[in-house]
Order: C-alpha cells, then sequence, then structure tokens
C-alpha cells in the first residue's frame, strides 16, 4: 500500500494514488506499507532514492541501519507494535530523508503512525516539510514508548501488592493464581525488553540525525526539539532498565513465595508421618501372630492398644506445638 501525503489548507492531505505513474510531485511524505515490486520503481523514481527491501531492513549492523546515500538518509528504527495484546512484537521501519520529502518504509502498523497521519491532517505546522514530519514521527515513538513504560510500571506495583499484600481471599497458596502471577510477570519483562530495545534503536536515530544537523539549516526550534528527544530517549532508556530491574526482583520474590508455600506443604507431610509412626508401630507389634504373646489374652487389650496408640499420635503432636515446629 502507497499513501502520499501533500500540503493543503495548513494540513496534510493523504491520498492513496493507483496511478504509479502519475505520483503528486509535492508530496513532502510518503508512506509505503509492505510495498509491492511495481510501488518500490515508482517511490525509486519520484524521490531518486533506493528503496530497501525488507531484508536489508533486518540487519542489525548500524552500518547497514543508519548511512548516507546520494544525499538521502537512511535511518531504520525497531519500533513497538501490539504492545495492547498478548504478543508485542518488534518491527523495523525505515526513515529515508531527502531535501525535499520524507519516505517511511514499514510492514507492520506501529501507533504512533496512525496518530501523527491524524494529527498533520488537522494541522500541520507552516512549511512542513520532510525533516518537520521525521521529528513528529520520532516524537510519537518516545511518547508511546513512555506510555508503555507508565502502564507497565503500573501492572509490574499490582503485581508486587498481589506477592507481598495479598487480600484475605488471597493470602492462601493457589497453583492457578501463582501461575496467573508468573504469567503476567513474564509478559511484561518481555514487554519492557521490547520497549527499551526500541528506545535504544530510537536513541542512535536520533543521535545520527544531531550529528548530521550540523551541516544542514535546521531551525534553532528543530535542533532543540533534537536535544530534547535525546534526553527523553537517555532517561526512558534509564527507566526501562529499573523496570526490568524490579521485574526481576518481582520473579525471584514470587518464586520464593512459592517454594515457602511448597515447604509448608512438605512439612506438613513430614508431620503427619511423624506423629503416625508411633501407632503404627503399636498396631504393627501387635498384629504379629506369634501364640506367645500374653496381652492377646487380655479383655481389656483392644482398647489398652488403641489408647496407646491414641497417646504415641498425641505425644508428638504436642511436643511440635511446644517447640513451636508447627
Amino acid at each position: 500500500m502507497l499513501a502520499v501525503f501533500t500540503p493543503a489548507d495548513h494540513a496534510l492531505r493523504k491520498s492513496e494514488p493507483t496511478d504509479l505513474e502519475a505520483l503528486p510531485d509535492n508530496g513532502v511524505w510518503i508512506d509505503m506499507v509492505k510495498p509491492s515490486p511495481a510501488e518500490d520503481k515508482a517511490v525509486e523514481k519520484l524521490a531518486g532514492v533506493e528503496i530497501p527491501t525488507r531484508e536489508d531492513m533486518q540487519e542489525i549492523e548500524i552500518s547497514s541501519r543508519l548511512y548516507i546515500e546520494n544525499g538521502a538518509r537512511y535511518m531504520t528504527a525497531s519500533l513497538m507494535c501490539g504492545s495492547d495484546t498478548e504478543s508485542p512484537r518488534i518491527t523495523a521501519v525505515t526513515f529515508i530523508l531527502t531535501r525535499q520529502r520524507l519516505v517511511t518504509v514499514r510492514y507492520d502498523t506501529p501507533r504512533p503512525f496512525a496518530s501523527v497521519e491524524l494529527k498533520l491532517g488537522r494541522n500541520a505546522p507552516p512549511g512542513a516539510n520532510g525533516e518537520t514530519i521525521l521529528l513528529e514521527l520520532l516524537d510519537a515513538v518516545i511518547d508511546r514508548c513512555a506510555d508503555i513504560l507508565e502502564r507497565v510500571g503500573a501492572d509490574v506495583d499490582q503485581v508486587s501488592h498481589d506477592i507481598f499484600e495479598p487480600d484475605e481471599s488471597l493470602r492462601t497458596g493457589h497453583a492457578k493464581r501463582y501461575s496467573e502471577i508468573l504469567i503476567t510477570i513474564g509478559r511484561k519483562g518481555d514487554l519492557t525488553s521490547k520497549v527499551r530495545e526500541s528506545l535504544v534503536s530510537i536513541g542512535r536515530v536520533v543521535t545520527f540525525i544531531t550529528a548530521e544537523a550540523e551541516g544542514v539549516k535546521w531551525s534553532k526550534d528543530m535542533r532543540a526539539q533534537l536535544k530534547t528527544m535525546q534526553r527523553d530517549v537517555v532517561s526512558l532508556t534509564d527507566h526501562a532498565s529499573y523496570l526490568s530491574n524490579k521485574i526481576t526482583f518481582t520473579l525471584d520474590a514470587m518464586l520464593g513465595v512459592v517454594n515457602l508455600e511448597q515447604n509448608n506443604i512438605i512439612k506438613l507431610f513430614s508431620v503427619m508421618a511423624v506423629v503416625l509412626m508411633p501407632p503404627t508401630l503399636i498396631a504393627s507389634v501387635y498384629g504379629m501372630n506369634f501364640k506367645a504373646m500374653p496381652e492377646l489374652q487380655w479383655d481389656v487389650g483392644y482398647p489398652m492398644a488403641l489408647i496407646m496408640m491414641l497417646f504415641a499420635a498425641v505425644l508428638p503432636y504436642m511436643f511440635f506445638k511446644w517447640k513451636k515446629w508447627l
């Protein structure tokens, strides 16, 4: 799919041209989503740039993600997708910045693209160009990462409360509740690591733009916005690292609670085995079939054996209670 955004009445008008031979020449933003080979060729002809393939976008070397070719700046970043679902993922997005326009190539639908499209569709700054749109997109990506981290932090705090200060109805252990907590911790840890990966990638893009901006006549406001983005990325990356450490601590605490619960269960079985051992011994002795056992002839032999077994079970139990082992 190919979308071209052109300036119109203090906003950007979106069009999806069907005739690839007649793309608008005044488009300041060309957004390519899962482009076909024909769309690649049409944009390459219009913008004078080479559109990278999906395999090229997956490269992890810095030299393959951030470079300049024929006067165009190529920047590939890893962005979050599906953070509100049970299967969040990272997708590669390439930003190609030329003097006239911005070309974005992606194979997924990160939410910041939709939000920037709506924002610029309502009101775009005067003289909007590729640099302006790029900064809007990067700013939206950073804001989205911040929102995700805030939500993760709140969820981790709730999990910590459930572990250390559970409600009365949840104070006793339950395997299903423990499983749900462990699954939640695992998902939040995975989401946090993906957000951190995205922030590191965006930080490299911002640093690359800032370095290249030294030789470009960017406005003072744009340079200030880039510096603000750099500070935001650094602070959010530190916060993501803090959340990762907190999630690790929460996971260790949860495993410790599970171990304590298992130890209590094993202790209960051990105590029951010790309590029942003396009565079992008495029953075993008088269950033997020797003839020379005078107790077998007693009229009070059976009740005497029951009383002895009862005392043999109660005495160890009272001893354990006295020692506060129970």
